[in-house]
């Protein structure tokens, strides 16, 4: 049996899930992976999930956004079942108490190496792969993905939980249940082998910013090029400070690794300073980016790096391009980007992927025999 996909709009969590089980069956064993809207209540969704397919592996958080083969959908509850063709094995852990704690993932990975009886740096990088979902709300991200670098040398993909906009709370769900003020760290052996796709919309325009004054543990910078932050950014663009939010989408700043931006968004002035939703750090040099067409370039991305022999795709897709895309009234074309694959994925607060990152899709690729 290979990969399937499912989803449902029904406002009830046993009423969406029961429709999730007439499409995917009674699967025994492998792995059910899940993004919901926090329309559902999330003790509630997680425990019909567990309880409708007792003999999976479920893991899968909530979302501003969701995606399933086709299709961009807001409201509903999207599924994806991974059996033996797919996963040989999986290891789930829940890491509490994000915000306060000091992330000791020592404990985790030990637990990821008595499970698969080998040590992680010794797992082979193109059959193990990891997934990492966390609370969108925490400012946690860096610290996270930082911790996780500094003990495994495995790649681990994955987003921040939203809340539709709502910026009030987030869950993950492991196995029935549902955490806040948490994150997931899931290990898998892939049968056939994986493969990581990132993809953004942006051109460098060919303007610098380094940011000389920052509060890195609140995401703020104070100045750019030791002038307060909105004067530089405004400047950089040639537009009047008082118009300068009405660019941070189109325009955000990468932090340039040979020629791939990874971008840190702008979210909002406050006084001379500039919010952002990603970590910018003291003196980083930043490249000033143009946003482009991001159906035309995911299909791009798509058509260049996907295998042939894909079997399944997890898309971590940024809430700011799906908001990108309802503006340009573009969500069912990127939708039909994924027609052609068993797909699953949410809009996110936040990408995963080598760090913490804005306005991206991290897509994981699953391959076939």
């Amino acid at each position: 049996m290979t990969a399937t996909t499912a989803y449902s709009t029904h406002a009830d969590s046993m009423d969406a899930v029961s429709e999730l089980a007439s499409t995917l069956g009674s699967p025994s064993g492998g792995v059910l992976i899940f993004f919901a809207s926090p329309v559902y209540e999330p003790k509630a969704l997680a425990s019909a999930m567990h309880t409708t397919f007792p003999n999976t592996q479920s893991f899968g958080c909530t979302t501003a956004g969701e995606l399933v083969s086709g299709h961009m959908l807001k409201h509903s509850v999207v599924a994806m079942w991974l059996g033996p063709d797919e996963i040989k094995d999986i290891a789930i852990e829940v890491i509490p108490d994000i915000a306060e704690s000091a992330l000791d993932l020592d404990p985790v990975f030990e637990e990821f190496e008595n499970h698969f009886q080998q040590e992680t740096f010794e797992m082979d990088r193109s059959t193990f792969f990891g997934v990492v979902l966390m609370d969108g709300l925490r400012k946690c991200e860096e610290r996270l993905m930082d911790k996780i670098g500094d003990t495994t040398n495995i790649h681990f993909v994955g987003g921040s939980a939203g809340d539709d906009l709502k910026f009030e709370q987030t869950h993950v769900f492991a196995n029935g249940e549902a955490h806040t003020n948490a994150a997931l760290l899931v290990l898998l052996e892939a049968t056939n082998g994986i493969e990581f796709i990132k993809s953004q919309s942006f051109k460098v325009v060919g303007k610098k910013l380094r940011a000389t004054k920052v509060d890195e543990a609140n995401r703020v910078v104070f100045e750019f090029d030791n002038k307060p932050a909105i004067e530089a950014y405004t400047e950089a663009l040639g537009v009047p400070q008082s118009d300068g939010e009405k660019y941070f989408r189109s325009n955000p700043v990468g932090l340039m690794i040979g020629n791939e931006p990874y971008v840190r968004s702008p979210m909002v002035f406050d006084g001379d300073s500039i919010v952002f939703f990603c970590n910018v750090l003291q003196g980083m040099e930043l490249e000033l980016l143009e946003s482009g067409d991001i159906v035309a370039d995911t299909a791009r991305d798509l058509e260049e790096q996907l295998p042939d022999n894909t079997a399944a795709v997890v898309n971590f897709h940024c809430i700011l391009r799906t908001l990108e895309l309802e503006s340009a009234g573009k969500t069912k074309e990127y939708g039909h980007l994924f027609d052609h694959v068993p797909t699953v994925g949410f809009s996110t607060y936040g990408e995963a992927y080598i760090g913490h990152i804005n306005q991206t899709s991290t897509i994981l690729v699953i391959k076939g025999p």
